[in-house]
């Protein structure tokens, strides 16, 4: 059994990621939830954490969670695990918190989370990471671990050693982690995959496994993937894969019966990740002149469902697509 570790971590996300992370790194460090989920956060506090891991089993954990930033304790890091358009206020919130000495790590979906949390802690508190875990929230409490996969953390300048320590850490947790010198292939090819699964199992409301069953919803999620690459490469950046559409492929089985963030948002009227995933390569696809159609389809018809005006029929609105 190993010893405690004396760090205090404050992870901002009180979701399916935040209450994996916290549940892991509890038995392995002083971990603090914060959030603004009351259901949960309530549930946490009276009746704990339920996990369903990926071979079936259950366990159970007893986890600290507050909605209320003056309970927070001084954090030696603070681990950012909430939804792209909440990364303002997290970031404010851990500034708060963070001793002079601490590191904020994002290991958020999609593009921009990174350089919003280093306007407000400095560019030299601020880490990039990248996550393949995979879960679900089934009810407040309740957490399905859908599937393992690995986790990675960028090089700071002068805080190597500190987040190494962070990275043995997470490996002690069960979380298989790994340092890299540079964050942006594995950042895009992140966000290849999600641009080519999340969506499309937002809009058809079905889980990841379903796309790779369906050639309709393949052709989908391998285009949207194969854009990301395409604008990636545009600006020099190689995905740590070289074959997009497999490496999709891929995770969408791993995964089966994961159910995906933007499906868990839209499920529950949540706004999603959208514009942080599908908008950032529309974004990033003009600045380099590489044409992104069918993330620009998914941008749009998943905000308008989002918004509630959603008239989708499967298929009709993407026959181009399918010819």
């Amino acid at each position: 059994m190993h010893k405690k570790s004396s760090l205090n971590i404050v992870i901002f996300g009180v979701g399916a990621m935040g209450s994996l992370f916290g549940s892991r790194l509890s038995g392995v460090a002083n971990v603090t939830l914060f959030g603004h989920w009351p259901e949960q956060i309530n549930t946490l506090q009276q009746e704990g954490l339920t996990v369903i891991r990926p071979d079936g089993g259950q366990a159970h954990y007893r986890l600290a969670v507050t909605n209320r930033p003056e309970d927070l304790p001084a954090a030696d890091v603070a681990l950012i695990l909430v939804k792209s358009h909440q990364t303002a206020r997290a970031a404010r919130q851990a500034a708060a918190v963070l001793r002079p000495g601490g590191v904020a790590i994002t290991l958020q979906n999609g593009l921009g989370n990174l350089e919003k949390l280093a306007l407000v802690v400095g560019i030299n508190r601020a880490a990039q990471g990248t996550t393949a875990q995979g879960a679900t929230i089934l009810a407040p409490g309740q957490l399905r671990h859908a599937g393992e996969g690995p986790t990675y953390l960028a090089t700071l300048p002068g805080r190597k050693r500190q987040l190494k320590r962070v990275v043995d850490l997470f490996n002690r947790a069960g979380l298989e982690t790994s340092m890299v010198d540079n964050a942006d292939s594995l950042v895009w090819g992140k966000l290849a995959i999600n641009a080519g699964i999340n969506p499309v199992t937002a809009l058809f409301e079905v889980p990841n496994g379903r796309l790779a069953e369906d050639e309709k919803f393949r052709k989908l999620m391998i285009g949207a993937a194969t854009e990301v690459a395409d604008v990636a490469a545009a600006q020099g950046i190689s995905l740590p894969f070289t074959d997009v559409a497999g490496r999709t492929l891929e995770v969408c089985q791993a995964t089966a019966g994961n159910r995906s963030s933007m499906l868990q948002d839209i499920s529950r009227t949540a706004p999603t990740e959208i514009e942080a995933i599908c908008g950032a390569v529309v974004t990033y696809g003009h600045r380099t002149g590489v044409p992104t159609p069918v993330n620009e389809l998914l941008l749009y018809l998943v905000k308008e469902k989002e918004a509630g005006h959603s008239t989708l029929t499967p298929f009709d609105t993407f026959g181009c697509f399918f010819e």
